[in-house]
């Protein structure tokens, strides 16, 4: 949160991540995703972060920098642009769906973390995207997942609340038609649908008054995303419904962040998320909107260094049941 009137990220690098190993993970329909890690390869624990709607992995600026000096060698970070996100490729339009976005965190983890524990971390469609991959592949979670963070998101869809309800417009329906009939023309009415779908996202991303580069920065990222993904991802994430999966978290050390001015994934959501997971930390954050993240890194930094506290000792106990199995 801003106090002053002097910038305190002017000489912010916030292209850091740009210098990290990178790589492209090809998705099992051949879409290439791109990856981008730090920290060693043989690390006890491969913590992965799948970032939200119109934003890219450099959303996890803050996480990025400052676990790195907390978690050192012990945990390596793999973070990756969405499908027709960031420097990933674009998608075809049947495969904007919240259940392919669940396959695609499956292949980056087959990828460039087939072996060792995990850690999964989300934010907004992210959250949705673990929830979804843990509902298709359970046995992966029993066996190696051993903490999740959802931050700012559901498992189940915003119909009804949030992102779905400013949505809920008739311009915004005429632009998923002309999406599945014609994405060509669609691009060159860009301006029209931004000019109702991008100001929302952007009025919802900070609940204070923040760094005018922070702002900048979050808006390149909503502005750079298509038209055509932007349009082409709203069915899934008014529909989408991904609680089957929460069987399986239950098992596992969850923390839940929300900031409780984000009218994107309403605090309530989260709420119900977190009473669904009854061994969840709850973490809510004053004022913070939907990107409490970039809003809010030291809050949201510091909850994740408890469920990486929490992750490490589920790690010990299994590996101590493992030895005493003869």
């Amino acid at each position: 949160m801003l106090r002053s009137n002097k910038d305190p990220l002017a000489t912010e690098n916030l292209d850091l991540m740009d210098a990290d190993r990178g790589s492209i993970v090809t998705a099992d329909d051949g879409v290439p995703l791109a990856v981008r890690e730090v920290g060693p390869t043989d690390a006890p624990i491969t913590a992965v972060f799948v970032h939200g709607y119109c934003l890219r992995m450099a959303s996890w600026h803050f996480q990025r920098q400052a676990l790195e000096q907390e978690w050192g060698s012990s945990v390596r970070m793999v973070f990756y642009d969405q499908r027709g996100h960031g420097r990933s490729g674009i998608p075809a339009p049947e495969s904007c769906t919240i259940a392919q976005l669940g396959l695609d965190l499956d292949a980056v983890i087959r990828a460039v973390a087939p072996r060792g524990h995990l850690v999964l971390i989300g934010h907004s469609m992210g959250g949705m995207s673990i929830l979804s991959m843990t509902r298709q592949r359970p046995e992966l979670v029993r066996d190696r997942v051993v903490g999740v963070g959802l931050i700012s998101t559901t498992a189940a869809g915003l119909a009804e609340t949030g992102l779905g309800r400013s949505l809920d417009n008739p311009v915004v329906g005429a632009f998923r038609l002309a999406v599945r009939t014609s994405p060509g023309v669609v691009q060159l009415g860009r301006g029209a649908v931004r000019a109702l779908i991008a100001p929302v996202l952007r009025a919802a991303s900070y609940g204070t008054r923040v760094s005018p580069r922070l702002v900048e920065f979050s808006q390149s990222m909503i502005d750079d995303t298509t038209v055509v993904t932007i349009v082409n991802f709203l069915k899934t994430l008014e529909l989408h419904d991904e609680s089957d999966a929460l069987v399986e978290l239950a098992r596992i050390p969850v923390t839940v962040i929300c900031g409780d001015e984000d009218w994107i994934i309403p605090f309530d959501s989260s709420k119900a998320l977190a009473e669904a997971l009854p061994g969840s930390e709850m973490v809510r954050i004053r004022q913070a909107g939907h990107l409490v993240q970039l809003e809010f890194p030291d809050k949201v930094n510091a909850a994740l260094v408890r469920l990486g506290t929490r992750a490490t000792e589920l790690r010990s106990k299994r590996r101590s049941g493992r030895r005493g199995v003869v």
